[in-house]
């Protein structure tokens, strides 16, 4: 289905990153008629959708139908191009471009810095994945050992079990309860005999002759502090060691600008992402709009679409003139209810549905999950509280 466009303003505006806020806000420009470009240093575009995420968890094929969508509402993608290295903002403001939308992502890991990081047969875990997504799939025989205990991590120990790894062990810092990952996540994991380790923080790992043969952990005996904060803290003298052939680390993302932000004002904050009004993404840089993982650290797709949508909203309002880019926005602060003293027992308190699942079409990278049945799915919409069911 190709949505129809609501205006024709032509005017050309770039967007930097052709992620989930970086689509998202190229779809939203392109409804209304703006020569949106969409530059890619990747030689395809998706971003994490299609080179972060593996198969089995979502299918290459929809990302890329939905990027057909795109093209066929005048989006141009040019990949392998980054912008700040083969061409900079200021000279495609002198190509007329009106707007910059940055949504770089964050494509790179995080190092431990401990002994033995640099050795061969370590690799951060969006690396492994990238090259997985790729189809390179790197030869994984012996014991893998994947650190971190989010969703990426998760989805790296996924992966490396449809390799040639012979068993996959993930540990963190966090108890089970404490965990980033979700549970459903945690659950399929174990389901395909992943050994998942709570409470151990990684100390050094051993080398010899130039590649991983091991890792020293240590007992985590507090994750977060008094309020709340990242704050670990271990027993030092209580250790283990693991034997592994190859190590994974997922342990957080970072943002690459490289020369992107070269000669403008955008201000980049200690944690690598780029400084930004909250409510419209403008920067420093009056045409310069940020948004996604690159702005607020990595998050969940679902949130980087939605900055998307929202910048594209700002980048409409200022490239017209006269308009207000605040007047009228939702400023998204929302508070929790204290659900502590509310009586709820007389709500429908029906959990969600799940979805079934089958021997994965497309080998073992496909996704095995299967859609709602009939009656999942009016069970499924039976549970909203305002569409009037």
């Amino acid at each position: 289905f190709i949505p129809k466009k609501r205006h024709d303003y032509q005017k050309k505006v770039a967007v930097v990153g052709s992620g989930p806020a970086g689509m998202s806000c190229a779809y939203y420009l392109a409804l209304d008629g703006y020569r949106v470009t969409v530059f890619e240093k990747l030689d395809r575009p998706g971003g994490m959708l299609t080179m972060g995420i593996p198969g089995f968890r979502l299918e290459k094929a929809v990302v890329e139908a939905e990027i057909e969508v795109l093209r066929q509402l005048g989006v141009e993608f040019r990949t392998g191009v980054e912008v700040g290295r083969d061409v900079t903002i200021q000279a495609l403001r002198e190509q007329d471009y009106r707007a910059f939308y940055l949504a770089v992502g964050a494509q790179g890991g995080r190092k431990l810095n401990i002994p033995g990081e640099d050795a061969q047969c370590v690799a951060a875990g969006v690396d492994f994945l990238r090259e997985v997504n790729r189809g390179a799939i790197p030869p994984m025989a012996g014991r893998t050992v994947v650190i971190g205990g989010g969703n990426v991590a998760i989805d790296v120990a996924r992966a490396a079990v449809r390799t040639d790894s012979g068993q996959v062990d993930l540990y963190c810092l966090e108890r089970r309860e404490e965990m980033p990952a979700l549970p459903e996540e945690i659950q399929e994991a174990e389901q395909e005999r992943i050994g998942i380790h709570n409470g151990y923080g990684p100390k050094e790992i051993l080398v010899k002759d130039g590649r991983a043969v091991g890792v020293v952990f240590k007992k985590c005996v507090r994750v977060f502090d008094g309020e709340g904060r990242f704050a670990p803290q271990f027993d030092e003298d209580d250790t283990i060691t693991v034997e592994a052939d190859h190590v994974l680390l997922s342990v957080g993302q970072s943002i690459q600008w490289g020369g992107l932000l070269e000669g403008t004002a955008v201000a980049v904050r200690p944690n690598g992402t780029a400084g930004a009004d909250p409510l419209t993404y403008q920067t420093a840089e009056p045409d310069i709009f940020v948004g996604g993982d690159a702005y607020t650290g990595p998050k969940f797709a679902i949130d980087a679409i939605a900055a998307g949508k929202e910048a594209a909203i700002s980048i409409h309002r200022f490239v017209q003139p006269g308009q207000s880019l605040t007047l009228g926005r939702d400023r998204r602060q929302y508070h929790s209810f204290d659900k502590d003293n509310v009586v709820l027992e007389s709500f429908d308190r029906t959990p969600r549905q799940r979805a079934g699942h089958s021997a994965p079409k497309g080998g073992a990278f496909g996704d095995p999950r299967l859609t709602f049945t009939e009656e999942q799915m009016k069970r499924e919409t039976q549970r909203c509280l305002g569409c009037g069911a």
